[in-house]
């Protein structure tokens, strides 16, 4: 019964923005690490971001700087602040939840075209 519901996703121009959100339910968020992945078509699954409470969060280089990940424990969701996005950010982005067995959401497509 472990749910992430990711929602926020749509198309952007190089150089705009996009906030995701992610609502989980079913276990414990607040003593959970979240993330955040992303998979373009023919590519592996690729992390993004990952986020524990009270800690500094950690982010792949090809992100760094322009996404923020962040969390709301009373809300039990997890954000993805996209800035300043690529034509290479273009991909399904889905919510992580660092369970002993790892759990994905569904995911959101972001597409980024002039």
């Amino acid at each position: 019964q472990v749910q992430l519901v990711e929602s926020g996703g749509g198309l952007v121009q190089p150089g705009g923005s996009l906030r995701l959100s992610c609502v989980a339910s079913g276990f414990s968020f607040s003593t959970t690490t979240m993330g955040w992945f992303r998979q373009a078509p023919g590519k592996q699954r690729e992390w993004i971001a990952f986020i524990t409470s009270g800690k500094l969060p950690n982010y792949a280089a090809s992100v760094k700087g322009r996404f923020t990940i962040s969390r709301d424990n009373a809300e039990k969701t997890v954000y993805l602040q996209m800035n300043s996005l690529k034509l290479e950010d273009a991909a399904v982005y889905s919510c992580y939840a660092g369970l002993v067995r790892g759990t994905w959401g569904q995911g959101t497509q972001v597409t980024v075209s002039s």
